[in-house]
């Protein structure tokens, strides 16, 4: 495999990040995942870290060096990430109201092909040729009114539900989960995982200019500069995980990942470390991070083969 990849993530104007992402490939096999937390006291980045932890790491067990079935991976991968946040609120004994919770988009590439699935408002962009070939349908309110010839989409920028989604990782219900097509790619091709935080200001013209036939090593740190200032002093936490499919691609010359030579049961894997410089709330001490680091592994470990 051949492409270019690049993720970032901001806190905007938030006194936290509850947002996480990452990506992770082998010789055969890229997985990439954003996950946007809901729930106080480190609930939230609690519940995304879960996500983008037990997928990643059941994607380094799974894909040596290639999945079986990637629909089948996403599927019980994110049933399995959901009943590990459920078991950290048991854990807490914490309440309905104050469970955590978390959205997820996460997304396979293998023999050139995408397979994704999500739960909730974050989302993904597959982008060719300076259009919008596909993107995932939020699970959200004010989705269904749109739906449902209630609003446009205008109106649903400012609209006061506008953040009330009914499918997610943890909770009470089982999440609904939609998947894609099974999705041929062509060189040139982007796919782009984001929160809501990056889509909410922008229009998709907006995605699809900062993304199209640029190094995205250069077009993501652009568009979250254009996000973060039509976000304003409400600009949410912010992150994306954008991927170029094929060579060199884009207006500047750049070194693609290339993935033969990596070990048969190889992987390479980017996902920010959960600390103080991921948290930065000043409340949390040091053993707050460890212990909340001990919950995440205690409760993923549960649910890993």
């Amino acid at each position: 495999m051949k492409f270019t990849i690049y993720q970032e993530s901001r806190v905007g104007k938030r006194r936290n990040n509850q947002d996480r992402l990452a990506h992770c490939y082998s010789r055969d096999a890229l997985l990439m995942v954003v996950a946007d937390g809901m729930g106080g006291h480190l609930h939230g980045e609690v519940a995304a870290q879960i996500a983008v932890q037990y997928l990643t790491e059941a994607f380094q067990r799974e894909a040596k060096p290639r999945l079986t079935d990637p629909f089948m991976f996403l599927a019980g991968s994110l049933q399995n990430a959901h009943r590990a946040v459920q078991d950290y609120a048991l854990a807490k004994r914490l309440p309905e109201a104050e469970s955590p919770r978390t959205t997820c988009v996460a997304c396979i590439v293998q023999d050139s092909v995408a397979y994704w699935a999500h739960a909730g408002d974050s989302r993904l962009y597959t982008l060719r040729e300076g259009r919008v070939l596909a993107k995932t349908r939020d699970h959200s309110t004010v989705q269904s009114m749109i739906d449902e010839g209630h609003m446009t989409a205008a109106e649903a920028v400012n609209h006061p539900l506008r953040n009330r989604i009914y499918s997610c990782l943890g909770g009470v219900q089982n999440p609904q989960l939609d998947f894609s097509r099974k999705t041929t790619l062509q060189a040139g091709d982007v796919i782009a995982l984001m929160s809501d935080g990056v889509w909410g200001p922008l229009a998709d013209q907006q995605i699809v200019a900062a993304l199209h036939g640029r190094d995205v090593r250069q077009a993501v740190p652009r568009l979250l500069d254009e996000a973060e200032r039509m976000g304003g002093t409400n600009c949410d936490n912010l992150s994306l995980v954008a991927m170029a499919w094929g060579e060199n691609y884009g207006e500047e010359v750049t070194t693609s990942v290339e993935t033969q030579s990596l070990p048969f049961d190889g992987h390479s894997t980017q996902m920010p470390e959960f600390d103080h410089r991921s948290t930065p709330l000043p409340e949390l001490s040091d053993d707050d991070i460890e212990r909340a680091i001990d919950e995440i592994r205690n409760a993923i470990k549960k649910h890993s083969k």
